[in-house]
């Protein structure tokens, strides 16, 4: 028995990284059952929502320019599916300020922030540099997404408490890392590994964190008031800057 071509590892991982992340889109779902059932956001926060169905339309929207990338297709048409189920609980639910936030946010980046780069997409570039100049826009948006969990390891490192950071999670999106670093390796498609590498490390770190601190004693009990009045001062800020953006 020869050894796997090219294409074939390339539709393995692409395989497996659909599978993966499958799985990881429909993590939140316990969050969004409480949220359902409970009638109330809870003061859970739309922003990763929010940002994860921008990154997956504009992932989409990459594919089709670059043609034939069915595994890109796939996964993110199923994401951007998934996450607008989300936001649509989430909307459904949540407070009239929580609401408005959300609302904007989705109009800042999915129809300000998406249509601006496809206009200037299509006005600016043709060909490949198109595809290009999209692929560079992903990779920078990935990053920023994959960047993100930083401030969760500084709160664990800080409290000495892995409450927020649970390690299946962190263990799959490493994997969610590698296969997705290994499809854009084989396929020669480097907008798509190389954000992949930086989520590989973060992934590592996360697992050496959850290691190290799973039995520490907490510095602190969490505080409920303290944790909502942080998400209202998130969104707070969020809102202003898009408010000055408009």
């Amino acid at each position: 028995m020869g050894s796997l071509s090219a294409k074939e590892l390339e539709f393995i991982f692409g395989l497996l990284g659909n599978i993966i992340s499958f799985l990881v889109f429909l993590s939140p779902l316990p969050t969004f059952y409480t949220i359902w059932k409970q009638k109330s956001s809870n003061g859970f926060q739309s922003i990763p929502y929010s940002v994860a169905f921008f990154s997956a339309s504009l992932l989409l929207y990459y594919a089709f320019l670059k043609t034939n990338a069915y595994m890109i297709v796939s996964i993110n048409g199923i994401g951007c599916v998934v996450e607008a189920i989300y936001l649509l609980i989430y909307l459904m639910y949540a407070p009239k300020k929580s609401k408005i936030f959300t609302v904007r946010l989705i109009v800042f980046l999915n129809i300000g922030g998406l249509g601006l780069m496809t206009a200037v997409s299509l006005l600016a570039f043709k060909g490949p540099k198109r595809v290009s100049f999209v692929g560079w826009v992903c990779a920078i948006v990935n990053i920023a997404v994959f960047a993100a969990p930083l401030s969760i390891m500084r709160q664990v490192i800080r409290t000495k408490s892995v409450e927020f950071m649970p390690f299946t999670l962190s263990f799959f999106l490493t994997l969610c890392a590698i296969t997705w670093f290994f499809y854009g390796f084989f396929v020669r498609d480097y907008y798509i590994a190389m954000p992949n590498v930086l989520g590989f490390l973060f992934g590592v770190v996360q697992m050496i964190l959850y290691m190290i601190y799973k039995n520490a004693k907490k510095v602190g009990e969490p505080n409920l008031d303290r944790e909502l009045e942080q998400n209202r001062d998130v969104e707070n800020n969020t809102s202003n800057v898009i408010e000055e953006a408009i």
